[in-house]
């Protein structure tokens, strides 16, 4: 049986793993990167707070050794699904079965001006690209005699008030009081906002009224200006445009307000459900295609009665659907019967910022907030990485943060582009 997976993300790279050293099944793993990353903790690569390698990992260096597993630097372009193949950038594989764990892209739902001058919050790549734009403004605010100038470069617009909006604009308040005047004297009597902006009623809209309320006052002790009901309409010549009227002059709009699943060239256009994601069974097979498959971010399911419009867009769902599929697929060899996903909520959770976190469990329903909820955010996430040394390194950037208040990694490294 050979497997292709496309895209080694959460739901990629656990379904590759549950399925080593299974003699009868021979896995590729296809990506544009070749490494996995930790995406819920790419806001602190773009703060300056971790090292890129401290939640990335070669994939290459991951499946050494296990020879059932094989990884293809590679684009998909097109799926041929009469001829059981893909078409890469770089080239062609053939498959008995085809996985998307594909993941989802930022959406700027059709405004051309965001997506052209916001900072997204997706990819590794997004991180490295904000933590440079930062610092080169503020070197910019350093040295700016303009006070409005210096006042755009030092605003912070982050637009979304799901768990990563409110994990960066947390950082970005604990920045500007532990480190911004320590290091940049030049902006001492200088004015700088960090503003959180949502179009919904409440931030951490999927969690309890009261994670939602413990989050909107540790961050406002923060400093963090929140705007709900201000849904952002455009952004262009440096301003934050809102269906109310206001606007907001800002250098940097940090985009972390909704994601869309991709559409590939070969996959039936009946195949795809709402946000563009693949609809499947309850195997997570792809309806209309008999031999491909969906998981995680990029899919649908339906048959989960827990669920009936479809599981979130977390890891969670795209771990366990990982794991569920691999199963079946070892199923499959030995004729036995598949196992149909259901979804196991084990909780959710978001950091504020320095000993302040908001936990909720669903059974029993259990919410917690402070120093604890921070400690087991920080557990939770450790124990996630993909490898030892990643937790290694992770656990003592964070204990360096901790007791500093303060990490010392905020250079801006580029490639030279003449090259």
């Amino acid at each position: 049986m050979k497997i292709v997976i496309i895209g080694g993300g959460f739901a990629g790279i656990n379904l590759a793993k549950e399925l080593v050293n299974q003699p009868q099944i021979q896995v590729t793993l296809v990506d544009k990167n070749n490494y996995n990353f930790f995406p819920p903790l790419i806001y602190q690569v773009a703060t300056a707070f971790l090292e890129p390698s401290s939640i990335s990992y070669p994939f290459r260096k991951f499946f050494a050794g296990k020879k059932n597993l094989e990884f293809r630097l590679g684009e998909l372009q097109s799926v041929v699904p009469t001829e059981n193949k893909i078409i890469l950038n770089n080239g062609e594989l053939t498959y008995d079965y085809l996985v998307f764990a594909t993941g989802a892209e930022t959406s700027y739902f059709g405004m051309e001006n965001v997506m052209k001058n916001a900072i997204p919050m997706k990819t590794l790549n997004d991180a490295i690209e904000m933590r440079n734009t930062l610092l080169k403004n503020l070197e910019k605010a350093a040295i700016t005699k303009d006070i409005r100038k210096r006042r755009k470069l030092l605003t912070i617009v982050v637009a979304g008030g799901g768990p990563t909006g409110v994990e960066v604009s947390g950082m970005f308040a604990e920045m500007r009081k532990n480190i911004l005047l320590k290091e940049y004297p030049e902006l001492e009597t200088s004015a700088s906002n960090v503003y959180l902006v949502d179009g919904g009623d409440a931030l951490l809209a999927p969690m309890s009224e009261a994670s939602q309320k413990d989050t909107y006052d540790a961050l406002t002790k923060l400093g963090v200006v929140i705007k709900l009901q201000s849904r952002v309409t455009d952004y262009i010549d440096d301003t934050v445009h809102f269906a109310n009227g206001e606007t907001i002059k800002t250098k940097n709009l940090i985009w972390a307000a909704g994601v869309s699943a991709k559409v590939f060239e070969g996959i039936p256009q009946e195949s795809y459900g709402r946000g563009r994601r693949m609809a499947t069974d309850q195997y997570n097979k792809v309806n209309g295609l008999e031999n491909i498959y969906a998981i995680g971010d990029t899919s649908i399911l339906s048959g989960d009665k827990n669920f009936p419009e479809g599981h979130p867009q977390v890891a969670q769902v795209a771990i366990q659907q990982g794991l569920n599929l691999a199963k079946n697929f070892k199923a499959l060899i030995t004729n036995k019967p598949l196992k149909p996903f259901t979804y196991n909520d084990k909780g959710s959770m978001a950091i504020i910022g320095k000993n302040k976190a908001v936990v909720d469990l669903p059974s029993p329903k259990w919410h917690f907030k402070g120093f604890f909820a921070w400690v087991i955010w920080l557990f939770i996430h450790l124990i996630s990485l993909i490898t030892y040394r990643n937790r290694i390194n992770t656990f003592y950037n964070w204990m360096v943060a901790y007791f500093a208040r303060d990490q010392s990694l905020r250079m801006i490294i580029r490639p030279d582009k003449r090259q």
